[in-house]
């Protein structure tokens, strides 16, 4: 048998395919012990052999030593670097297989083909693609398909597209490539429309292509299509396939559908791995369900799944989005013991999720302990300061930035003109704006420029802030008209409030807001008659006006008040409290601010509403069960009032506490009498 070459070779063969190194290796000793140097057939195979295996030494050994290589030889030598992403050796040996004047095979091209997109090289690989055309392999199925895919993978589509159209025969393979590639260069219609061609003409679908285009579904929100595609993968029998199971929970769980996501999840627990447990964590985060998405995670654990950096990411979203800071600072732990710190995306949110939560010093030190923050670290804390109002400190962060060599982008943008607007940075923020295009190449976009409307506009220049409207090459977006509208009810200019409650009403028309602020200037004149007209149009409209809620957290529980709320279980200790700082504020210069109540009512039951606002009720449940020295973190759902925003810097002074409000726009540190936004916001 071992004088039989042809024998040998399927041996030798059946060795690679099934990854037996030791027992290709005892072959070949046998072979050379026993006196039978392998010929230039055996040692192809033995060198196909090792490569396969991961000994690529072995197979480099072997090849060098040759007397007398074949074409077949160099083909194997090249793919196995390939294979083994030895990619520059498997170049440099494609230019001596060409030196030693040996034409490359279709699979020497794919080899080298597939290089040059790991290299990330697009003019290598058009070089490939010009010399595989030079030498007949223009039509051939293998070299096209890898062709299609390498340019998808280089985010060159025109020239993915010329390659799989040139494809006179196109198979599974060439489809895939193509689908694969929309989708990952985010053309997800094209990605649809490609599938439903493949369809049609009766293409063989298999799991690789429809967890791209389930991936797309997702991304695309085209569920209707997404739900067909299940009925499909149950008829193909699919079903069972781990990718595949993952593309369709990640699909259901970007569509809001926990119910059919949790149906697909829990089809096979051992099917389940961190991408399943991960999709279904973000869903739940999406969609405001954080119990849900920790329950996930622990039972994850539980099965032995240990979660990951998109795993964390997602959990300390919810976290920041919700303040959670109790729980946002228990997976920070994990994610120190788990070595996740200092992984770009997760060190970034955990800077957002401190900022987010109220303790930006916190976000600071998450920030300095990164060796080489990226610009998603660096746009977090401009964030933060942005949200914290402490607009210089953004602006010394964002040259910090530059002077490092980090690029800024449109997000780093909004969050500067952001913290420029809620600090009164009128000049430095226009200088940013107007130098994006021509200094940092970033077009503005929409964002940009209400970013600007609201910058004017809350430092009192109506005018300018009109005229930039006008001068916008887009129209004004909602966050454009309601920034202008905040800006003219603080500077009582109503005939502008008007025209901006007008389009902001048609814009958004089930946005309570408009109808709010405007019913708020025409109380504030006393034209009782348009608060009436404002309420009755409410009420035509079906547009109910969004409740005002506060919420503090404490005992691992979250304690959520309204105005006027009597349902908390210690609602009498509470309203005592409540009573008690009345008296001690006004004892110490509060005037409340009774105009602001859009309501024909006596002077006492005016103070007596603003008293009973969310925030206060939540700051006298936190001064009665918080101990002394922790800071007092309220989170509001709407901004605060002025009223409210005067009468706790009052009680901050007369209690001796630190006390934290998160409005829907931005924090204010209250302490001493005095808060963080230096009355400007």
């Amino acid at each position: 048998m071992l004088k039989d070459a042809i024998n040998l070779a399927h041996v030798i063969r059946s060795y690679a395919q099934t990854r037996q190194l030791n027992r290709g290796k005892k072959l070949h000793a046998q072979l050379i012990c026993g006196g039978h140097q392998p010929c230039t057939f055996l040692t192809n195979h033995f060198i196909n052999m090792y490569a396969k295996c991961g000994a690529i030494d072995y197979a480099i050994n072997l090849f060098d030593k040759m007397p007398n290589k074949n074409l077949v030889s160099w083909t194997a030598m090249i793919t196995g670097f390939s294979q083994n992403l030895e990619l520059e050796k498997a170049l440099q040996t494609f230019c001596q297989m060409r030196l030693a004047g040996e034409n490359p095979t279709q699979f020497a091209f794919s080899s080298i083909i597939q290089a040059s997109a790991s290299f990330a090289s697009i003019e290598l690989g058009k070089q490939v693609h010009s010399l595989s055309v030079k030498l007949g392999f223009s039509d051939d199925l293998f070299v096209g398909s890898n062709l299609a895919d390498m340019y998808s993978k280089l985010g060159s589509l025109v020239d993915a597209c010329r390659a799989f159209d040139e494809m006179p025969i196109k198979d599974e393979v060439s489809w895939t490539s193509m689908i694969d590639g929309y989708a990952k260069n985010g053309d997800l219609e094209k990605a649809l429309l490609a599938f439903k061609k493949m369809n049609c003409e009766e293409i063989i679908i298999d799991q690789h292509v429809l967890c791209s285009i389930l991936n797309a579904c997702g991304s695309l929100k085209a569920f209707p299509f997404g739900k067909s595609l299940h009925s499909s993968v149950i008829k193909l029998g699919f079903d069972s396939e781990i990718f595949v199971g993952n593309a369709l929970t990640d699909m259901y769980a970007k569509s809001g559908d926990m119910e059919r996501a949790s149906n697909v999840f829990g089809i096979n627990s051992q099917f389940r791995n961190v991408v399943s447990c991960t999709s279904m964590i973000d869903g739940y985060v999406e969609i405001g369900q954080t119990g849900e998405a920790l329950r996930i995670l622990i039972e994850s654990r539980r099965h032995g799944i240990e979660p990951n950096e998109f795993t964390f990411s997602s959990l300390i979203k919810a976290c920041a989005n919700q303040a959670a800071l109790e729980q946002g600072s228990q997976l920070h732990a994990q994610v120190v013991k788990l070595n996740f710190d200092r992984d770009p995306f997760v060190s970034s949110v955990l800077v957002d999720m401190y900022g987010k939560c109220g303790t930006f010093d916190d976000s600071v030190q998450v920030f300095d302990a990164l060796e080489e923050p990226t610009d998603i670290a660096w746009n977090s804390l401009i964030s933060v300061y942005a949200q914290h109002g402490l607009g210089k400190e953004a602006v010394k962060v964002f040259s910090k930035m530059i002077l490092k060599g980090v690029k800024p982008n449109e997000i780093t943008f909004i969050s500067l003109l952001t913290a420029c607007s809620h600090s009164g940075l009128v000049e430095e923020g226009l200088k940013y704006f107007y130098s994006m295009r021509t200094k940092y190449k970033v077009e503005p976009r929409e964002e940009h420029c209400s970013c600007v409307i609201d910058l004017l506009g809350r430092a009192g220049k109506i005018k300018e802030a009109e005229e930039f409207m006008k001068k916008m090459p887009f129209e004004p977006n909602a966050f454009g008209w309601c920034s202008f509208l905040n800006a003219c009810k603080l500077y009582g200019d109503k005939e502008r409030a008007e025209i901006a409650a007008k389009e902001l009403m048609r814009l958004e028309p089930e946005n309570s807001g408009a109808h709010v602020l405007l019913s708020n200037i025409y109380a504030v004149r006393r034209q009782w008659e348009d608060v009436r007209s404002v309420r009755k149009m409410m009420r035509d409209e079906n547009v109910k006006k969004l409740p005002g809620l506060s919420w503090v957290d404490f005992g691992n529980k979250t304690h959520t008040f309204e105005a006027e709320d009597w349902s908390h279980p210690q609602k009498r200790e509470i309203y005592e409290k409540l009573d008690s700082l009345f008296y001690q504020i006004k004892g110490a210069g509060y005037v409340p601010k009774v105009d602001l109540i859009p309501f024909e009512v006596e002077y006492g039951a005016k103070e007596k509403l603003l008293h009973h606002h969310s925030e206060r009720i939540a700051i006298a449940f936190a001064l009665i069960t918080m101990p002394i020295g922790k800071p007092i973190i309220v989170k509001k759902n709407i901004r605060v009032c002025l009223d409210c925003h005067c009468a706790i810097k009052f009680i901050s002074k007369v209690v001796g506490r630190k006390i934290i409000v998160r409005d829907n726009s931005r924090f204010h540190h209250f302490a001493n009498g005095s808060c963080s936004c230096g009355d400007y916001w």
